[in-house]
């Protein structure tokens, strides 16, 4: 499987910069945990590639979650459809592609 690790979205982290270390005390999308999901939509950038996620059960199901992802070893359009494993641990998230 392929490993990724993830960060804020550029959306999110222009929104941090505007808004300043105070928007950061906020609670994170998801709580720490492990989620099923599947991508839905995956574009390549130079140094990441951002991936929209949909949580597939839980409290968050049907949630569509954004990530930058690097490391990745897979072609963009590989990704969409593929199921995974979308762990948070401390508020950063790491996304496992099964396949």
């Amino acid at each position: 499987c392929a490993l990724a690790d993830a960060t804020a979205t550029p959306d999110r982290a222009e929104i941090l910069r505007r808004v300043g270390p105070k928007f950061c005390e906020c609670d994170p999308v998801l709580e720490d945990g492990s989620y099923d999901a599947v991508v839905v939509d995956a574009t390549a950038g130079e140094e990441a590639m951002a991936l929209d996620l949909i949580i597939l059960g839980g409290a968050h199901k049907g949630e569509v979650v954004s990530i930058r992802a690097t490391a990745m070893d897979i072609d963009e359009v590989d990704l969409l459809g593929l199921p995974g494993t979308l762990v948070v641990e401390n508020g950063v998230p790491l996304f496992r592609v099964e396949r």
